[in-house]
């Protein structure tokens, strides 16, 4: 194994305890979450559930075919402190971005809530590109984007569907058959479920008139910095093995 430098040597004990932390159990604080889920899910109108389906199709779309997306070229001879310097300035920038969208279309209560999801969506997206080339992994080439879309899920899922996609991320090197060989092989309708019932919960607020606003900024803001960690800690996985 190389020698790590200091910030590696950070970033791998990070990288611990973020793989912790996730792979906890599901406690009764979930529990209690999922169950509100189901009660948030049969509240909200069936054509609201409907776009949404549509949008998270037209994400899933976007990143597997590259469509809508600039890719970055991949940022290469750079350390992984460098890396990340560059990768916290992105995420401090559509974190900011996310938040004055939220909080513009949370003011305008629930048709204007409703339209930030595909607007927040995109942000996901481009982040997650932006990160992708930053750590040195080419967004053009089909297994980066199916490893985005992983991360995608690992940020936005249950308890229990986060530990089988963190699962799948550890032994991506050593796993490629299971892997969907095109479009039409990805089960895109578990990812839209799992991504639609946990941000429903979160977003469910936004919608409500005076307190959208502050809601939407503070949900966006925070759905975006959790995006960030979970791509930043995808990628130290794979930064660390290959020095392994």
């Amino acid at each position: 194994m190389a020698r790590l430098d200091l910030h590696e040597t950070v970033a791998a004990e990070d990288l611990q305890a973020w793989r912790e932390k996730l792979m906890r159990p599901p406690g009764p604080m979930d529990r209690a979450a999922r169950h509100m889920q189901v009660t948030i899910n049969n509240l909200i109108p069936e054509k609201v559930h409907a776009a949404v389906t549509k949008v998270i199709a037209h994400l899933t779309r976007a990143i597997l075919t590259g469509s809508d997306v600039t890719t970055a070229p991949p940022l290469l001879n750079a350390s992984l402190r460098a890396r990340e310097a560059l990768v916290r300035q992105r995420i401090v920038a559509y974190r900011t971005m996310a938040a004055a969208e939220g909080g513009v279309t949370g003011a305008g209560g629930f048709l204007m809530a409703a339209a930030d999801f595909p607007v927040l969506i995109g942000f996901k997206i481009k982040l997650l590109f932006e990160i992708a080339g930053l750590y040195g992994h080419d967004g053009e080439s089909w297994d980066e984007r199916l490893y985005i879309l992983s991360i995608f899920q690992l940020a936005f899922s249950s308890a229990d569907h986060r530990q089988a996609v963190l699962a799948r991320l550890e032994a991506w090197d050593d796993d490629t058959e299971s892997r969907p060989a095109s479009q039409a092989d990805f089960d895109w309708r578990t990812f839209q479920q799992q991504y639609r019932d946990y941000i429903d919960l979160a977003k469910l607020a936004q919608m409500i008139p005076v307190i959208g606003a502050p809601v939407g900024a503070i949900v966006n803001y925070r759905l975006l910095d959790q995006l960030g960690e979970t791509a930043m800690n995808a990628y130290r996985m794979r930064w660390l093995r290959a020095r392994a």
